[in-house]
């Protein structure tokens, strides 16, 4: 009971923090129809800003680093990015009115990690002075790619099985129909089938590293990646201290804005699509982050993996890309619906994970750690 009333009163007290109320604050002021608007390019320069702070956080670290401590964590969250995905697919892709590309590209999204969301979480371990691995920054490669990689692949087999299974009972059509003009002495050709144009049962192989290069491209991954290298390689304390530090929760306060102007912005979107993304859109952030936490705890026991990398974890597993996950599932999965996984995650996945799952996994962390 002690452990219980424990956590709540720190999780009530997360939830007062000002990057909460700025993603609130946005939401707000969508709703009552405020002409307030914040350029793209500003939104894209800040979450440059934010990643290059992270990034350069994390190589700086990395340097001084043990790798060997990373190697836990980094399966992990390989694992997790997997999971995610194979989770949706057997779950919100079986609810009613629910298309299975859709639900695929909805579950690939939420296994891909927000830069946005992530950058949230590190400010909110520093003001409750809870300390976490910096290199735990390189963990969103090791999450993010697997999980859009996987969803990719899941719906190009399905979307090939369905094509094989309509061609298959295309061919079977045809057969009878040849047999039914078959007269003595002719014989029908299976292979003249395939040279008239009819459909081919040969299936596609999915090819995996343009899906790997296409997320390496993605703006929210390079940045995070250089601002890694340039910490790792170069020694960019200086600029570090002066520009990026400075910067860094003012910025993300207005990202918090933007989020939450975006979030109220696209309920119009899901109120398009079946109703269940909703309802995956609130209980998949908080599942996934509580089945990373129990994953981080493994490590926390294994290999000292700190109770703040535990919830960096969780945070990357609560969080759904906004940057550089829509693109790539567009182009890597062109039939599903953008207004049913973007709708999903950015106006309800989102906020949930902000507003419930970070307090909730640093709550749980605290009160674990005493």
């Amino acid at each position: 009971m002690e452990f219980l009333t424990d956590f709540l009163t720190k999780f009530a007290a997360q939830l007062q923090s000002p990057t909460l109320g700025f993603l609130i604050g946005g939401m707000v002021a969508a709703s009552v129809g405020s002409r307030l608007a914040i350029p793209d390019p500003v939104y894209k320069f800040i979450v440059f800003m934010l990643l290059m702070k992270v990034g350069l956080t994390g190589g700086q670290e990395i340097r001084n680093a043990n790798l060997v401590d990373m190697l836990l964590p980094a399966l992990f969250a390989v694992i997790i990015g997997i999971l995610i995905v194979f989770i949706g697919r057997y779950t919100l892709c079986k609810l009613p009115n629910v298309k299975t590309e859709d639900g695929i590209a909805t579950a690939g999204l939420f296994g891909a990690v927000s830069g946005s969301t992530f950058a949230a979480a590190l400010t909110l371990l520093e003001t409750q002075k809870m300390s976490y691995e910096a290199w735990s920054a390189a963990l969103y490669p090791f999450m993010d790619i697997p999980a859009l990689v996987t969803a990719i692949v899941l719906a190009s087999i399905y979307t090939t099985s369905k094509q094989h299974g309509n061609t298959d009972e295309y061919l079977s059509k045809q057969e009878y129909l040849g047999k039914q003009r078959v007269t003595a002495g002719d014989y029908p050709s299976d292979q003249g089938i395939v040279a008239h144009g009819y459909p081919s049962k040969e299936r596609q192989r999915v090819k995996i590293w343009p899906i790997v290069k296409e997320s390496l491209q993605g703006s929210a991954l390079s940045a995070l990646l250089l601002g890694l290298a340039l910490g790792l390689l170069t020694q960019p304390e200086s600029v570090y201290k002066t520009f990026y530090e400075p910067l860094f929760r003012g910025l993300l306060s207005v990202l918090m804005l933007i989020m939450g102007m975006e979030a109220w912005a696209r309920v119009n979107e899901l109120r398009k699509v079946a109703h269940w993304y909703t309802v995956y859109s609130v209980i998949a952030p908080l599942l996934h982050g509580l089945i990373a936490f129990g994953f981080g705890m493994i490590a926390h026991y294994v290999t000292n993996f700190s109770l703040g990398g535990v919830v960096v974890l969780a945070v990357m597993a609560a969080s759904s890309s906004d940057i550089s996950g829509p693109p790539t599932l567009r182009a890597g999965i062109p039939s599903a619906n953008p207004s049913a996984y973007i709708g999903a995650s950015t106006a309800v996945g989102t906020p949930v994970a902000i507003a419930l799952g970070i307090p909730l996994y640093i709550g749980l962390a605290q009160a674990l750690g005493g």
